[in-house]
C-alpha cells in the first residue's frame, strides 16, 4: 500500500488542471464553466480525504 502515499497528489494535479481551465474559459467565452471548478473541488475534497485515510492505515500498520 505504499501508492498510497502519492496517488493522493493526483488530485492536487487535476485539481490544478479544472481551476486554470475553468479561468481560461471563463475568461474566453460567454459561458460560464461551472463544471470544471465543481470537478476541482471534489479533487481537493477528495485529496483531503485519501490523505486522511492513508494517515488512518498508517497508523493501523503501526499498531499491530
Amino acid at each position: 500500500m505504499n501508492y498510497l502515499k502519492y496517488t493522493q497528489y493526483v488530485y492536487l494535479v487535476f485539481a490544478i488542471y479544472f481551476i486554470y481551465d475553468g479561468i481560461m474559459k471563463w475568461n474566453v467565452s460567454e459561458n460560464k464553466p461551472w463544471l470544471h471548478f465543481m470537478i476541482a473541488a471534489m479533487a481537493i475534497f477528495m485529496f483531503f480525504f485519501r490523505r486522511n485515510f492513508a494517515n488512518k492505515m498508517n497508523d493501523r500498520n503501526k499498531k499491530s
